[in-house]
């Protein structure tokens, strides 16, 4: 409860949070995320995945996921061969 009551405080507190927002360190990491995200973006766009079902997006991961595991497979494989 006195968390609770912390956090409101603080959050109430507009001097405290205009100097955070002036902040180098949160103006970077607003920048960065907003970076991250119209990478992601424009990378979904370019892989077709925008308009993608959710079905077809868990189907897609799957085989993702199947693919990986095989290639780990082979990978331990051919370590064993070559021991």
């Amino acid at each position: 409860m006195v968390l609770h009551a912390i956090l409101r405080y603080l959050a109430n507190n507009e001097q405290l949070i205009q100097r955070l927002a002036d902040s180098y360190p949160l103006r970077r990491a607003a920048q960065m995320v907003l970076s991250a995200y119209y990478r992601s973006k424009s990378a979904a766009e370019q892989q077709k995945l925008i308009d993608v079902s959710p079905e077809r997006l868990q189907q897609a991961l799957r085989n993702f996921k199947t693919n990986v595991k095989k290639e780990i497979e082979n990978a331990k494989n051919d370590l064993n061969k070559k021991k």
